[in-house]
């Protein structure tokens, strides 16, 4: 496979990702999390960095994409932790109890809780998270990235 099919292949990668994740938004009235949309925006570098690629020599924008791709997919394992309360996320977007705070703080923390919290999975596939499998697949996507690196023109 040459280094060119490599890079639309993995941008393919990417923007199936993204896509899916718009459907899942805008078609099955998913409202994303705040860790949802993180994992979002390195995909998109991904493509540019493709784009870009494509049309210019040298490793630099095939570097910039592998990253992308690998840091949607860090990111997507940072999520599951926070999902399978392995570590606590942000703390816009999860629950870390009510001890040590007065009645006041804990409606106002209320009023400002977001609707879509991201320590809680909305959906999953054979015991997996959207964020588990954006990890799984942004990983794949990176090696590619890496493959393409090394290959010849």
């Amino acid at each position: 496979m040459t280094r060119k099919n490599m890079i639309y292949l993995a941008m393919l990668g990417s923007l199936g990702l993204l896509l899916g994740a718009l459907a899942f938004q805008y078609i099955g009235a998913m409202t994303p999390c705040e860790l949802c949309v993180w994992q979002r925006w390195p995909h998109v570098v991904a493509l540019i960095a493709g784009f870009i690629a494509l049309n210019m020599r040298g490793r630099f924008f095939l570097l910039v994409g592998a990253m992308g791709a690998a840091t949607s997919g860090a990111i997507g394992i940072y999520h599951t932790g926070v999902e399978r309360k392995w570590w606590e996320g942000p703390t816009s977007c999860t629950s870390s109890g009510t001890r040590g705070i007065s009645a006041e703080d804990l409606l106002e923390n209320i009023m400002a809780t977001p609707l879509v919290r991201c320590d809680e999975v909305p959906w999953e596939m054979f015991t997996l998270s959207m964020a588990s499998w954006n990890a799984i697949i942004s990983f794949g996507l990176a090696l590619i990235w890496i493959v393409a690196i090394k290959a010849r023109s």
